[in-house]
């Protein structure tokens, strides 16, 4: 009979909770040690911005653990307050601080698995340490966050980063009853996403009465007793009661680094399959380890919390003698702003551009449901897919409905390799309450398969065909209201056929309608008449309105100084 192991896994969460337990699960008679350094060492910290929003009124929902049910559970020896100091591979021991008395002591173990995840980014600026500026990563981050509005009387809160995190806090500060000003350094909110299909958020944030300053950093806070204002790179200064930093997280990988294992260069760690690190009986995952992206095979850090808690089942069964692989992940993430809701998964066009590979892009615009049954809400979907092959290589999805439903469709096709053919295939469930007989995602294959087969030519700009170009309306008169390509000429599409006369076959025609599925029909009435170079504006009026509105507000903005000279 084999001697029992004794495993010590530093960092609760997602991670390290999820990996004792599932140890355990596999191993009986191992002896686990389970180190946190604050006093939760199982919560939904995804939830914490709904806490603040009292939209979760119960603070005990956010723990999915505690010390004594991991105890009663799991026979796990769960120590809080502690916290792993170093790392000693040769001797496999580590020094363990205990954060109330300041004693450290050691411990020996077979299998140590790394699990303190990530920090929040707090630049050295001038005045950051001032009472009233906080991060959401804890618990107690939140308790700090709402005790300090109830003390000060907060009414405006100014958030600095505009990931999910920072919107998901933005949302929830509005529900509190705080006017909330966003700021965000990159020239887009959720940095993630192409820039054209945040429009729609964007447009949401001005609804809620958010002032959203894009293309604008932090160069400090000033204040006496608290902090009562940011001061932009712009030079202009935001007042507020409480200021959020959301300004994204990096590896905590300090001890890894002093242990001398292999990291990348962004900090994070290197780690195989089996999610081992550079030293065999040292394992890690989540937000500190690189993970393979399964789109492009290529390592990549993501810290989203789905992976994270499918690679704690897998070092969970490793520790304990298993042979399990992780295969990587995609990024699939979703997010809600008020009556919006934005989700990706795959590559970002973006990400496609950088990795140097040859793709091409479809937007369909469709309701997200039967548009005949009352309620149909518009659901706008981007394509990338694989010039060659049509391999779907990501997706973003933009709505105000549906979108959960669609992303994780096109999340599972992305993970089986599947092509835009397929989606076009795709036996999806139908009912008019919940889909159409054509779903979103059919049509959005569908409309990638007609670009892949080279049934239509894609365009994304109106100019993208140079001078000598015609762009040519093809929607209904009643819908012009709705706003026009400057210089378009109008003939909707069911008088097209009878008034191509008025054409000249010999310039380039861009055609669009509101979503790209009429002017589709009438590129190829017009290929059917003899018109040799017409192009169809993917995504119709719908995405050549969210592109104009990404591009204004990508603006560079003057510094406030240059704009009071002149």
């Amino acid at each position: 009979m084999s001697t029992p192991k004794k495993i010590v896994i530093a960092g609760g969460v997602a991670l390290g909770a999820g990996t004792a337990a599932k140890a355990r699960r596999m191993d009986e008679n191992a002896e686990i040690i389970l180190l946190e350094r604050g006093p939760y060492v199982s919560f939904a910290n995804c939830g914490l911005p709904y806490y603040l929003g009292n939209v979760i009124k119960n603070r005990s929902k956010l723990l999915l653990h505690t010390p004594e049910s991991l105890r009663a559970r799991f026979n796990i020896d769960v120590r809080v307050y502690q916290e792993l100091v170093s790392v000693d591979r040769d001797g496999k021991t580590v020094a363990i601080r205990n954060i109330n008395t300041g004693e450290t002591y050691e411990e020996n173990y077979d299998k140590l698995v790394l699990a303190m995840g990530a920090k929040p980014i707090v630049p050295p600026l001038a005045g950051i340490d001032l009472p009233g500026i906080f991060s959401i990563r804890t618990v107690p981050d939140v308790d700090n966050i709402k005790n300090w509005i109830t003390q000060v009387g907060a009414r405006k809160a100014v958030v600095i980063g505009a990931g999910f995190i920072g919107l998901e806090t933005v949302e929830n500060l509005l529900s509190l009853g705080l006017s909330v000003t966003l700021v965000e350094k990159a020239p887009q909110i959720l940095p993630p996403f192409d820039s054209e299909m945040t429009a729609v958020a964007l447009d949401e944030l001005d609804n809620l009465g958010v002032e959203t300053i894009l293309g604008d950093g932090i160069v400090r806070f000033t204040g006496t007793d608290r902090a009562s204002e940011v001061v932009l790179e712009s030079g202009r200064s935001i007042s507020g009661d409480l200021f959020i930093l959301g300004l994204g997280v990096r590896p905590n990988s300090d001890i890894a680094r002093a242990a001398g294992l292999e990291l990348a260069p962004n900090g994070a760690l290197k780690v195989n399959a089996q999610l081992q690190t550079s030293d065999a009986d040292i394992y890690s995952g989540g937000d500190l380890a690189q993970i393979v992206h399964r789109v492009n095979g290529k390592e990549t850090w993501i810290a989203l919390a789905g992976p994270a808690n499918k690679q704690a089942r897998v070092i969970g069964m490793n520790v304990a003698g298993g042979e399990a692989v992780f295969n990587g992940a995609q990024g699939t993430a979703i997010v809600g702003l008020g009556q919006v809701v934005l989700a990706m998964t795959g590559m970002s066009e973006r990400a496609v551009k950088q990795a140097g590979l040859d793709y091409f892009v479809s937007y369909n615009t469709t309701g997200h449901h039967a548009g005949y049954y009352p309620g149909s809400k518009d659901l706008t979907i981007k394509l990338i897919a694989e010039q060659k092959t049509g391999r779907v290589l990501g997706a973003q999805v933009v709505g105000r409905e549906g979108v959960d439903k669609r992303v994780d469709v096109i999340a599972t096709a992305i993970s089986a390799k599947m092509t835009v053919s397929d989606l076009a295939e795709l036996d999806l469930a139908y009912a008019p309450p919940f889909a159409s007989a054509k779903d979103p995602i059919v049509m959005a294959g569908m409309a990638a398969e007609n670009i892949l087969a080279g049934d239509v030519e894609a365009v994304y700009e109106p100019t993208a065909v140079g001078d000598n170009a015609v762009v040519l309306d093809v929607r209904r008169q009643d819908e012009l209201k709705d706003g026009v390509v400057p210089g378009a000429i109008h003939i909707p599409l069911d008088e097209l056929r009878d008034r191509a006369r008025e054409l000249d076959p010999s310039m380039n025609y861009v055609v669009y309608c509101r979503s790209g599925l009429r002017s589709y029909v009438g590129c190829r009435m017009l290929k059917g008449l003899g018109f040799a170079h017409v192009y169809n504006l993917s995504g119709g009026y719908t995405v050549y309105e969210m592109r104009e509105k990404a591009a204004l507000s990508a603006a560079p903005k003057e510094p406030l100084a240059a704009a009071v000279r002149r």
